[in-house]
């Protein structure tokens, strides 16, 4: 499906169209860094690829690209999120992990790109990739190109988060990110997958910028989980649908 920008707002377009990240590792002290050499005494580790899935279990096109996101959900080189989004949910199913601020996200996208239309199933590589996601050969592809070799460091310790001193550019979001990494079986019983059970890994349930970050090391709060099943990951993006410049779990 893909939806537009009319000149009143969003508008949906009805034509069902559904078309249209080496080893992460980490010290033990929590923190993710750029690659270096390795030397005597210093740690060495990369910054996962974020690949971003926008999806609906009312869309037809969308279960394949969900097999794709499953795929690679458990890769430590990978952090692989789903947003469930909510513009299908008037069509006869209403998704049931979808929330505005996933579809918010998305159109936050599409205007850092000149886009005037958002769609599913889409997905977005470290914030600067976008391709269709039911497409396993491109998103391999994409995920090894767009690997993020520099960035500031984030270090996750005592309920905070310290972002590392590095040259940025534009004010950049700190995202905290809550997700579920279990495997979801959910029975769809109405829309265009009626009668389907469609399999969900890595769907997200929370998106909260906890901060700004301007190039100097800062630190920030992160908030106890509501889910003790939850896994979080921190992203720092420039804006707010911006290129990804460091993400890491916590």
């Amino acid at each position: 499906m893909e939806m537009r920008r009319g000149p009143a707002g969003p508008e949906l377009g009805l034509a069902a169209l559904c078309a249209a990240i080496l080893l992460a590792s980490c010290g033990q002290d929590g923190s993710f860094a750029a690659a270096e050499p390795k030397v005597a005494g210093v740690r060495t580790a990369v910054f996962p690829t974020v690949v971003e899935l926008f999806q609906s279990q009312g869309c037809s096109s969308c279960p394949p690209a969900n097999e794709n996101l499953n795929a690679i959900a458990g890769r430590a080189d990978v952090l692989a999120l789903s947003f469930a989004v909510t513009y299908w949910d008037r069509l006869g199913w209403r998704d049931t992990f979808a929330n505005p601020a996933f579809t918010q996200r998305q159109w936050d996208y599409a205007t850092s790109g000149n886009r005037d239309h958002v769609s599913t199933p889409q997905m977005i590589v470290n914030g600067r990739d976008v391709l269709i996601g039911n497409r396993r050969a491109e998103l391999e592809a994409r995920i090894a190109a767009s690997r993020l070799t520099s960035g500031p460091t984030i270090v996750a310790a005592n309920g905070r988060v310290t972002i590392g001193g590095a040259p940025t550019g534009p004010p950049a979001t700190v995202w905290l990110v809550r997700y579920d990494p279990r495997v979801h079986n959910v029975p769809v019983r109405a829309g265009e997958n009626g009668g389907r059970t469609l399999p969900h890994q890595n769907i997200v349930r929370a998106l909260d910028p906890i901060g700004q970050w301007t190039g100097a090391a800062e630190s920030f709060t992160v908030p106890a989980s509501s889910n003790p099943a939850y896994r979080s990951a921190v992203i720092v993006q420039q804006g707010r649908g911006g290129p990804i410049i460091a993400a890491g779990r916590i």
